[in-house]
């Protein structure tokens, strides 16, 4: 049944060609083009990210190890790194964007009846951003510091399921309060921030759109308390007030009242001081809120360890920009599958044995559910996959 199907043609499969088409053809990126197409493209940079290829000599070697077996996982011909190189750097990485963007609706359609640690029916998201240094030599467009390059990656997390639904990449200089002039927030929803996101004219903006916010108050803060509501101090809520802002300038931004939270935990027997323009949760649920922000940063580490993000295969802003929307492109395709086949691994394992059966003609369920789980290990990992050719 599956003859000539390899584990990698297996997962291509989940990404919808004719809505890439489409994005092909609405940035006209296989205009001129007679081989190496988009889509060709596509194939070798997910499967560099699948396997963890560390250079394009390295993506060359291994599609070139086994000729033969290319073919059947969607490839026209032999992959030359001087080929990649230049559609990293000449086809705009708006086209693997948008497919992402198409692959993270899905898997946002799919994770939307997974359970929150809170329980609520709305949309909870969280935000936050991660620096990636690059070397100012190679990168002088990515300005950081005077000695240093830098990218940072402005991301929005759906809670249900940790899928990012908004990224932005910047170089290293912008604040990260910025990435709300950008964002467009959705009525209803709650946005949980950390401190470096409290800037009340930006904040304002979120109430007017009917937005919840959960951030952490600054030690400076200044306000005058109106109404403490009764709490019990044996849960870790230490008061629960209403305040109005009081400084000049935070005040003519921000004219509303505000919830002032504050938290011991009970495990680090650490103080933390919530704001939230939201009046009807209870204080409690507030405080779990924000220890649900740990997702994000969860989600960071989690692409930088098992995805090529780190170090790129070029140096200019587009094969930046394609190289990390096809990193985010590979880590929705492996929950939409995971989803999708009913598979109780988790991401990590499943990408750990992608990464050494992508030449293998088996059934792809078979493989996810029977595979035992692989050598954490980079060396091993390339090792076996090349022994697996």
């Amino acid at each position: 049944m599956h003859e000539g199907r390899t584990v990698f043609s297996q997962v291509i499969d989940f990404v919808p060609r004719h809505t890439f088409r489409r994005r092909v053809e609405r940035y006209q990126g296989d205009y001129g083009v007679r081989r190496f197409t988009c889509w060709q493209q596509f194939l070798a940079m997910l499967f560099a990210q699948l396997t963890y290829r560390r250079s394009l000599r390295d993506i060359e070697a291994c599609l070139g190890a086994a000729p033969e077996k290319i073919y059947h996982m969607g490839f026209t011909g032999p992959v030359s790194r001087s080929t990649l190189a230049d559609a990293n750097e000449q086809r705009d990485w708006r086209i693997y964007a948008d497919v992402a963007q198409v692959l993270i609706t899905e898997a946002r359609r799919l994770y939307a009846e997974d359970p929150l640690d809170v329980e609520l029916d709305r949309t909870v998201y969280a935000l936050d951003s991660s620096t990636i240094d690059l070397s100012l030599s190679l990168f002088p467009w990515a300005s950081f510091r005077q000695t240093k390059a830098a990218i940072k990656l402005h991301t929005l997390l759906d809670l249900r399921g940790s899928i990012p639904v908004f990224v932005w990449i910047t170089d290293g200089k912008p604040h990260d309060v910025r990435v709300l002039d950008v964002l467009v927030p959705e009525p209803g929803s709650i946005y949980i921030l950390d401190r470096a996101y409290i800037d009340f004219e930006r904040l304002w903006r979120l109430q007017e759109a009917r937005a919840v916010f959960v951030t952490r108050a600054k030690k400076n803060l200044s306000y005058r308390r109106r109404y403490s509501a009764q709490c019990d101090r044996s849960t870790g809520i230490i008061c629960d007030q209403t305040i109005v802002l009081s400084g000049a300038a935070s005040r003519a931004h921000y004219p509303l009242p505000l919830r002032r939270v504050r938290f011991r935990d009970p495990e680090s027997n650490k103080t933390f001081v919530f704001l939230t323009n939201d009046f009807a949760l209870p204080a409690l649920t507030i405080a779990a809120l924000y220890r649900n922000r740990w997702q994000v940063e969860l989600f960071f580490k989690w692409i930088k360890q098992h995805l090529r993000i780190k170090a790129f295969y070029g140096t200019s802003p587009n094969a930046v920009k394609t190289q990390v929307w096809i990193a985010i492109a590979a880590y929705v395709l492996v929950a939409i599958m995971r989803k999708r086949l009913g598979i109780q691994r988790d991401l990590y394992t499943i990408l750990q044995i992608l990464s050494v059966y992508p030449f293998e003609k088996v059934p792809l369920f078979q493989l996810l559910t029977a595979a035992p789980d692989p050598i954490d290990d980079n060396t091993s990992r390339k090792q076996l996959t090349l022994f697996n050719l």
